[in-house]
């Protein structure tokens, strides 16, 4: 685990968030983090199915990108295409 830098107005972002989602700053900020990530991977999909993705994902063991770019599970994919 490192530290990361991040601006103040993303810091007050963050605890903002973090409070109304009822997580803590770190956690909201990995939540942050993976959606991005699975953004720029998955351009296809919509919020939804992202989050659909993230739960499919902790149920095998969490994101693991090496994994995600060998495999490229069928789940993540839109449907049809």
């Amino acid at each position: 685990m490192g530290i990361v830098k991040i601006s103040d107005l993303m810091h007050g972002n963050l605890r903002i968030t973090s409070i109304a989602m009822s997580r803590s700053i770190n956690a909201q900020a990995e939540h942050w983090l993976k959606i991005g990530m699975l953004a720029e991977l998955y351009p296809q999909l919509n919020h939804q199915e992202l989050t659909r993705a993230l739960v499919q994902a902790e149920l095998q063991g969490g994101i693991d990108i090496a994994r995600l770019l060998d495999d490229e599970p069928a789940n993540l994919q839109r449907e049809g295409q």
